[in-house]
């Protein structure tokens, strides 16, 4: 019986596994934006919004230009210090420290004298202000010290350093005279005692010592016939507390804030606004610009500004707590103290409940000195939550 024989079935091969393709990056995702804190981000654009606006609404067009290339430029490097992981900075602190003296001690130097004040650089399309950056490089590099002395110091002995390192550049700025800068040292210097965790007893010994110093400058120091602070200064610091005494003067422009955010009512004079957009108010780019929101857009627009204020601190709080490591929580707990003491001068200077120390509205006064160092410092908080967010990453 003859068999018929056939092409043998060829036998199934199972396809082969693909790779596992992953998807692609964005070119947003590359860059790092996808790890940024958004709530904090949005703070900062609002506030950043709402100075141009404002700026061009009451003073100029040209001002609010500028306002707005400073934004840019301080954004810029915010975005860049946020892709940089914040505790390279923990190694560099001596230079750090070392550069912040020099910048100080330069504009005593060469610095412009404008209103009594040596405090500004003239550059070809900028005028520097190193106080304010000084702001910054003062926590960075105070962060770091009072981390590094924990070991090898006594808490006395480390508390007395730190509390050293930053009465120099403060007295370094107060020699300019610039006495709000000098504040916002001291208050940046404390904070970075209390949440290096210094015991209670050292910090009201500090408090005592500076309450003594007050007292001192400003009753016993007069009183006998050697004032340490200019005739001018004294006012500024003491003029709050009885602002009706000397309306033409000294009080003058407590009472001319005072007045516009009273005039602001529940929703805001708009184009109506006569204290601001006529001049009556001194400042009203600057270190008034609170009185200028409230005049023209009211309770709501101020309350808008407090808002967004308050979840800026809140963040900045929010990172402290998430941070990697305590030079992480103590960086971003001593910006959080710095615009919490800024916003709360400020305002207190404007509806006349403190005294008037020049010192600005974070992100919404004018100026491009303190809007770059401000960014910057948000650049650091930044920085913390990315490192927070991959170290989480890291541990799953």
């Amino acid at each position: 019986m003859a068999v018929v024989s056939g092409p043998r079935p060829r036998a199934r091969v199972a396809p082969r596994p693909q790779p596992f393709a992953e998807p692609r990056e964005s070119l947003l995702e590359r860059a790092g934006v996808m790890r940024l804190d958004f709530p904090l981000l949005g703070a900062v654009i609002g506030l950043l919004g709402l100075s141009v606006v404002v700026l061009d609404q009451v003073v100029s067009n040209e001002l609010a230009i500028r306002q707005a290339i400073y934004a840019v430029v301080g954004l810029a490097l915010m975005f860049a210090i946020a892709q940089v992981d914040y505790s390279r900075f923990r190694e560099l602190r001596v230079g750090v420290y070392t550069a912040m003296i020099g910048l100080i001690v330069l504009v005593l130097i060469v610095g412009e004298a404008t209103r009594g004040a040596r405090s500004w650089i003239e550059l070809p399309f900028f005028t520097f202000q190193p106080s304010e950056l000084g702001k910054v490089m003062l926590i960075v590099a105070l962060a770091a010290m009072v981390i590094d002395r924990m070991p090898n110091a006594s808490e006395r002995k480390r508390t007395a350093k730190v509390l050293l390192a930053g009465a120099v550049p403060t007295a370094l700025v107060f020699l300019q005279p610039d006495l709000g800068s000098a504040f916002v040292y001291v208050a940046i210097t404390l904070t970075v005692l209390f949440v290096a965790g210094t015991r209670w007893q050292h910090l009201a010994a500090i408090g005592a010592a500076g309450t003594a110093i007050a007292l001192v400058v400003l009753v016993l120091a007069p009183a006998v016939g050697h004032p340490i602070l200019k005739p001018y200064q004294q006012d500024r610091l003491t003029a709050f507390l009885s602002p009706s005494a000397d309306p033409a003067d000294s009080t003058y422009q407590i009472r001319q804030s005072q007045i516009a955010v009273g005039a602001g009512g529940k929703t805001g004079r708009g184009d109506n606004a006569t204290q601001t957009r006529q001049g009556f108010l001194p400042e009203r780019h600057n270190d008034f610009i609170f009185a200028t929101v409230g005049e023209r857009y009211g309770f709501v627009g101020a309350a808008f500004l407090l808002s967004l204020y308050a979840l800026l601190i809140w963040r900045a709080l929010r990172i402290m707590t998430l941070s990697k490591n305590l030079y992480g929580a103590i960086i971003a707990g001593a910006i959080a103290g710095m615009l919490l003491f800024h916003v709360f001068v400020n305002v207190g200077m404007n509806i006349g409940i403190a005294p008037i120390t020049g010192i600005p509205l974070p992100l919404v006064s004018a100026g491009g000195s303190s809007v770059i160092a401000t960014l910057i410092a948000i650049g650091l908080l930044q920085s913390i939550y990315v490192q927070s967010q991959l170290a989480s990453r890291s541990r799953v």
